[in-house]
């Protein structure tokens, strides 16, 4: 770790540090994320496809690396940015160090620049490309610039569907995969779902073949209108009758396919602390969120309300649909790693399936 290494933002601004991780150099959009924990998650999280992640969280690495922890086998995203990364940490879990994973995993790190300072810059210039070099001078600044994140759920998405099943069989849920993060999984095969998880381009007709008590939308990366096939097959799924739960992408998705509109925000909401309001109860819950896009309050879906709003920035966090038996958040309550304050959303999930069991 004692090679210079650079970040250089496409407005000209650069950063020197110490490289780590895989050597070389890449290009990507540079977004943040305040998880004081859970870097793992946040390094095998499919969402971060085609991104350099900063971790605003100083020190890194220090419970070093743990495969049972990991959302994806792999990571997706682009590179990795770090105050200070922990060489020697101690855990009784732990299985190697940060700096050779991301050697193995081929993901270029950079550490010893001030993250403080970079997280300023994102938050009032708004999210922006950057590069990791080994030498600055060859940054092209109209090259990063002109880089976009570009069939980013293409890339991520299982290449073939498979089952897991449970102990007991309740619910047969077709989770459609975005991008999805393992831990949904392990939710819904923890209330008794066999769940069948398919690839993203699989066909409404496909789906709806296979007969689901209910359908659930993943995460996932990228610009949600992007994705017009997948909007276009997910119109018809919703106008099946069966219900549906939708997570982040998920949730832009549905929203979109019912004639919604989304926005991509300034920075977007990264990390595992941020608060969003339950408009039924008045009750603000800590949320764990990864995105960069949001549903347009202005522009709502067909028969959507908004249930939760972030209380930060009164986005919307969710939406209940009057029309179809569905509900969507923007947030992850299947956090790992943040707070489960919202894990109760699959157990309404359940509920909804069981009112519509035929």
């Amino acid at each position: 770790m004692d090679k210079k290494a650079y970040l250089i933002l496409e407005n000209g601004k650069i950063f020197e540090g110490r490289s780590f991780g895989a050597e070389g150099a890449v290009t990507g959009e540079v977004v943040f994320t305040t998880a004081m924990t859970g870097y793992l998650e946040t390094l095998t999280d499919p969402s971060y496809y085609g991104q350099i992640v900063v971790q605003t969280f100083p020190l890194i690495g220090n419970y070093g690396v743990i495969p049972e922890d990991f959302e994806s086998e792999a990571p997706a995203l682009k590179g990795y940015i770090v105050r200070e990364v922990c060489e020697n940490p101690s855990n009784f879990r732990c299985q190697g160090d940060l700096d050779a994973y991301l050697k193995k995993m081929g993901i270029i790190g950079l550490c010893g620049i001030d993250t403080r300072a970079l997280t300023r810059i994102i938050r009032e210039h708004g999210v922006m490309n950057g590069r990791i070099a080994s030498n600055p001078s060859d940054a092209d600044l109209e090259e990063i610039r002109s880089y976009l994140v570009k069939e980013a759920v293409e890339s991520v998405t299982t290449g073939k569907a498979y089952t897991l099943n449970p102990e007991t069989t309740r619910y047969h849920v077709v989770l459609w995969d975005f991008g999805a993060k393992m831990n949904i999984e392990r939710e819904l095969v923890k209330r008794g779902c066999e769940v069948t998880v398919v690839p993203a381009e699989t066909s409404a007709e496909e789906i709806l073949g296979m007969n689901p008590d209910g359908i659930m939308l993943s995460n996932g990366p990228g610009d949600p209108a992007e994705n017009t096939g997948i909007i276009a097959e997910l119109r018809k799924v919703s106008e099946s009758g069966k219900p549906i739960f939708g997570i982040c992408l998920g949730h832009q998705l549905l929203a979109l396919a019912r004639g919604g509109k989304t926005v991509k925000l300034k920075y977007g909401h990264r990390g595992a602390n941020q608060p969003v309001k339950n408009l039924s109860s008045d009750r603000v819950f800590v949320s764990s969120q990864n995105h960069g896009y949001a549903v347009d309050t202005e522009h709502l879906p067909q028969g959507g309300e908004m249930s939760y709003l972030n209380a930060n920035d009164g986005t919307c966090e969710g939406i209940r649909y009057t029309d179809i038996p569905a509900f969507t958040v923007q947030f992850h309550p299947e956090a790992c790693g943040g707070p489960h304050d919202t894990n109760f959303l699959f157990d309404e999930f359940t509920a909804l399936m069981d009112a519509h069991k035929a």
